[in-house]
């Protein structure tokens, strides 16, 4: 019997999911659900609005950036500015960093929805990639509700493309495309938005005007380098792109970076066949699990390696170094491999190569100088227990959203 499409990579992504898990809840000892704030995949996290300290779990803004809180905060953006953006994913809410170190929340409620609307009328469900353009309007990728969402600089969020609780079922053109779990975006200097369209295994650019077209990939997970649609991707959940229109992939689950370049000609630029740490250039070097990258002015890619806790550079011609982490989960600040992260989820780089991290499993966002060195810039510094839990957040943030709207496909297609 033939698998419709997604369900060979549902089959394959639920049995990492599970194996993962059973390392990690066993290496830790810990009891899951014993842990504050546990994942809650039906509702809205248990105690991610009344700013408690636990884990440094919350959504309590501030303008002390000790006492702001979040819940696995899954992207960062950087405005021309300097002021951040974050994807504060447990949380339903985009929150904003000032220079100044004052979080606030930018858009959303913190209840699940798709309200469009100004501020806290507005709803997200699991906003799992931001960006940012060059006058201020803000990109997410809304996973859980399918859609694409615009806010301007005084914070009113509308919907750019996509359909609520909907999956794509064809590569067809619309004036109203359907995404399965888009994960990351990112946005040129025309005011085009790129999106990793993790469910459907494609790369998808949104006009200004709302219009999509699938720059690369189809519906079928696997790895295949080529041109447009006859190219495969695994779950690509990070996108980036450079100021000559080159596009770069976090391709998650092939554990490798891609670069598609002009007339939609998809690459391998760096990793190899193998889940582990390993640096060098192109197919010598390795990732686990690589979620989010960012470009410089240079052209140098920086890339959150989420299981590793790692961040890793990517030179253009595809070389590959540890810039900071040790590689073991936990937090520490200091300089290049003497830090460590717990499943670092997004990146984010400003015009004087200060680096930016969305820390998910501290519930923090992190600064990394061009010198290498790590600073927490907002949350609270997390618990030994919120250590412990390692990277929990990864099972979840690597396809359990996406794995229920592929569950919906499949019924579907029944």
């Amino acid at each position: 019997m033939k698998l419709i499409p997604g369900l060979k990579q549902l089959i394959y992504a639920m049995v990492v999911l599970f194996l993962t898990a059973c390392v990690f809840v066993s290496c830790t000892k810990t009891d899951v659900n014993a842990i504050p704030g546990k994942y809650d995949p039906n509702g809205k996290p248990p105690g991610s609005t009344t700013g408690g300290t636990i884990g440094g779990i919350g959504a309590t803004n501030s303008d002390s950036t000790s006492v702001a809180l979040f819940y696995s905060p899954d992207d960062v953006a950087v405005d021309a500015a300097g002021n951040l953006y974050v994807a504060d994913y447990g949380n339903n809410l985009i929150r904003k960093i000032t220079t100044a170190g004052m979080v606030t929340t930018f858009a959303g409620n913190g209840t699940i929805g798709a309200n469009n609307g100004p501020g806290a009328a507005a709803s997200f469900s699991g906003p799992s990639g931001v960006a940012v353009d060059n006058a201020g309007n803000v990109y997410v990728a809304d996973a859980g509700n399918n859609l694409i969402r615009k806010i301007t600089p005084d914070g009113t969020v509308s919907t750019l493309a996509g359909t609520v609780a909907a999956v794509d079922t064809s590569n067809t053109v619309t004036s109203e495309p359907l995404f399965s779990g888009p994960s990351g975006v990112a946005v040129d200097a025309s005011g085009n938005v790129y999106v990793a369209d993790a469910g459907n295994n494609e790369i998808r650019v949104v006009s200004p005007s709302g219009v999509v077209n699938t720059l690369a990939g189809n519906l079928n997970a696997g790895y295949a380098d080529g041109t447009g649609s006859n190219a495969r991707f695994n779950n690509p959940t990070g996108v980036a792109v450079d100021v000559s229109g080159n596009v770069y992939v976090a391709d998650l689950l092939n554990n490798l970076i891609r670069k598609i370049g002009s007339g939609g000609v998809v690459s391998t630029l760096a990793g190899g066949d193998t889940a582990r740490m390993a640096d060098g250039k192109g197919a010598l070097a390795s990732f686990y699990f690589p979620n989010s990258l960012t470009v410089d002015a240079s052209g140098n890619l920086y890339v959150t390696d989420a299981l590793n806790n790692l961040i890793r550079k990517v030179t253009s011609d595809g070389t590959v170094t540890t810039i900071a982490g040790n590689g073991t989960a936990g937090f520490l600040n200091g300089t290049g491999t003497a830090t460590s992260f717990n499943d670092p989820a997004g990146i984010a780089v400003d015009g004087i190569g200060n680096l930016f991290v969305a820390d998910a499993n501290n519930n923090l966002i992190r600064k990394i100088t061009p010198a290498g060195q790590v600073t927490t810039v907002a949350g609270a510094v997390p618990s030994s227990i919120s250590v412990r839990r390692n990277n929990i957040h990864s099972l979840y943030h690597i396809g359990m959203h996406r794995l229920n709207n592929q569950l919906s496909l499949k019924s579907k297609l029944r």
